[in-house]
C-alpha cells in the first residue's frame, strides 16, 4: 500500500470539481492522495473544518496546506501543467486569478445544493 504525503481535498459532489479531478487523476494519483470531502466517512484534517474545505479547495503538499487559487496552482504543478502555472503566477495575472477564484468560490458556496454542511 502506497503512503502519500500530498493530499488534495476536493468535493466530488461538485460537477466542475469532479470533472477537473477526473481529468487530472492520472497525473496526480502517482504522487497525491485524492480525498473526496463529500464522502460519508471523510475526516477533516486537524485544524480545518468541513466548512473551510467546502468553501475553498485545499492541497497539502507534504509540508504546507495551500488554499484556494494557490492550491490549484500547487496541484497543477504536480500534475505537470508547469507552463500554465508559470503564466498564472505572473504578477497581475496571479492577482486577477486569485480574485476570480474567490468570486467563484463564494458563488459556488451560496448557490450549490451540494455545498451544504449537514
Amino acid at each position: 500500500m502506497k503512503t502519500y504525503h500530498a493530499q488534495l481535498y476536493y468535493d466530488a459532489s461538485c460537477g466542475l470539481c469532479q470533472k477537473e479531478i477526473e481529468h487530472l487523476r492520472p497525473r496526480l494519483e502517482p504522487n497525491v492522495k485524492l480525498v473526496d470531502i463529500s464522502a460519508e466517512n471523510f475526516q477533516t484534517p486537524e485544524g480545518y473544518t468541513l466548512e473551510d474545505l467546502l468553501t475553498r479547495i485545499h492541497f497539502f503538499d507534504g509540508q504546507t496546506m495551500h488554499i484556494g487559487f494557490n492550491a490549484t496552482l500547487a496541484y497543477w504543478r504536480v500534475a505537470g501543467l508547469n507552463k500554465t502555472v508559470v503564466l498564472l503566477s505572473l504578477p497581475g495575472i496571479s492577482h486577477i486569478g486569485n480574485l476570480l477564484y474567490n468570486v467563484w468560490a463564494q458563488w459556488r458556496r451560496k448557490n450549490s445544493s451540494s455545498c451544504k454542511v449537514s
